[in-house]
């Protein structure tokens, strides 16, 4: 579903954000991306949808060229769900109207269809109720749901997560994360950035550790957890699985 091919990103002040990158993901796949700050991680999966360019390598999402320019990435991105960490809905529209408006505007939905769509993936993710609200009206862990919600209003092939829990109050996380568990285990093709590593231990087949713009480990979940082959995963690891 998501090949990533040999790929690197410099900024214009000569920083380089990603090394070589090379990973891919099955259809009905989880994977978990995971790493210290600043080691690459949003940036590998912002490039996956195109909202981040690269210079080197190549990206295919369900045989669609990422850096090709000839790719319509406005189309590709609406196949391609992302939920941002900080929600990212449109503040002077009700949730009702946040999950309806790119239906219709982009995927031509007739308003009615998009409607009945919204209500049934707010009532998926408990959020029926809500739908006249507006976000700022809503807390934290209901607007990264109302996300969720709006991205898979579009039937999207896969799912993108750009650490989707880190800007929540800890008793907001498991909302959220019940939703994505809910997710991966229908089968729905994910890639996540997230430091959550209970998620990755029940949800996630591989996980790939990155530091300073490189893969360095892309394994199996079980053998990640019980024996990263690299120094920087195990003292990674220490530091976040010690608490």
């Amino acid at each position: 579903m998501i090949t990533i091919r040999n790929v690197s990103k410099i900024y214009p002040n000569g920083f380089q954000a990603l090394r070589e990158c090379s990973t891919q993901v099955e259809k009905g796949e989880v994977i978990v991306v995971c790493g210290p700050s600043g080691s690459g991680k949003s940036t590998l999966i912002k490039c996956v949808n195109g909202l981040e360019d690269f210079q080197q390598g190549e990206i295919l999402v369900d045989g669609t060229s990422v850096g090709d320019p000839k790719t319509n990435l406005p189309r590709l991105r609406s196949r391609v769900g992302m939920v941002f960490q900080h929600f990212e809905l449109f503040p002077h529209m009700s949730i009702l109207e946040n999950l309806t408006v790119a239906q219709v505007k982009v995927l031509g939905r007739s308003q009615d269809e998009a409607t009945e769509r919204g209500h049934k993936l707010l009532e998926r993710v408990g959020l029926k109720a809500q739908a006249p609200k507006h976000p700022g009206q809503l807390s934290g862990g209901q607007q990264q749901r109302v996300a969720i919600a709006r991205a898979l209003c579009m039937d999207p092939i896969c799912m993108l997560f750009d650490e989707p829990t880190s800007a929540l109050d800890p008793e907001m996380i498991n909302e959220v994360l019940d939703v994505m568990v809910e997710l991966a285990q229908e089968g729905m093709t994910m890639m996540c950035v997230t430091h959550e590593m209970g998620f990755a231990r029940k949800v996630a087949h591989r996980v790939v550790f990155m530091d300073e713009g490189r893969i360095l480990e892309d394994a199996k979940k079980d053998e990640f957890f019980g024996g990263a082959r690299t120094d920087r995963a195990k003292l990674f690891l220490s530091k976040i699985l010690s608490h």
